[in-house]
């Protein structure tokens, strides 16, 4: 498998994940999310936890992400943190494998060998990053993919409401594997542009599937015309 096989076309990744106090957590919820999502054009889901994962594989027929969400006490890395993630994630059955590959922790070292057991079992490897000089030093550690899904979640890159262009556009220029933007987009035009900016792919999660936010977000909106 190859990144240029993976996928058939540029598009829509829809993030499909709802943690254990979210409303829509648990059951068949996030798969029937997926449907939805590829019912009306996604090309591929992201999703959390060996249970959605391998849920979701059965309920559609495009590629899935997988990650596992973890808090370890005195750590900052929460996305697939450890091997133990990773083999769940390919155990479930995900075919891109995402993990965070920030400057933290001396993660860029120690994530290493979790690319290299992803490899070898055929799965494809997403690295989340939150700057430039992340993502092209996740480039050079082999991975097939690059999100800038962390950026904002790092103390040290760009707290903004709005998405990284400007990381976005400093990694299409220079990384060589496909780039994946990820993070704060709330609208179909963030998304458009994202892809015109030269992203290959574009992940949207909250904006389409955790209504939680969706409704504070009209809350914030009305409540501020009614003050």
């Amino acid at each position: 498998m190859n990144t240029h096989e993976i996928f058939p076309a540029r598009g829509l990744i829809v993030s499909c994940q709802a943690l254990e106090d979210e409303p829509l957590h648990g059951g068949d919820t996030m798969a029937k999310m997926a449907r939805a999502a590829v019912r009306s054009g996604a090309i591929g889901i992201r999703t959390n936890g060996a249970h959605d994962i391998a849920a979701i594989k059965q309920e559609v027929d495009v590629p899935v992400i997988g990650l596992i969400k973890r808090d370890i006490p005195g750590s900052d890395i929460f996305i697939t943190p450890t091997l133990e993630e990773v083999e769940a994630i390919v155990e479930a059955g995900a075919d891109i494998v995402a993990l965070d590959v920030t400057g933290r922790e001396d993660r860029l070292e120690r994530v290493k060998p979790l690319i290299e057991y992803a490899h070898s079992k055929g799965r494809l490897v997403m690295a989340d990053i939150s700057t430039l000089e992340e993502g092209l030093a996740a480039e050079s550690l082999g991975v097939d993919f690059i999100g800038t899904t962390l950026s904002g979640y790092t103390p040290y890159s760009p707290q903004q409401e709005e998405p990284d262009f400007e990381l976005l556009r400093g990694l299409c220029s220079r990384a060589k594997v496909p780039v994946i933007a990820e993070g704060r987009i709330w609208t179909p035009a963030d998304a458009a542009r994202a892809l015109e900016t030269g992203a290959s792919y574009v992940v949207v999660g909250s904006a389409i599937t955790r209504p939680q936010l969706i409704v504070a977000r009209y809350v914030d909106a009305i409540g501020s015309r009614l003050s």
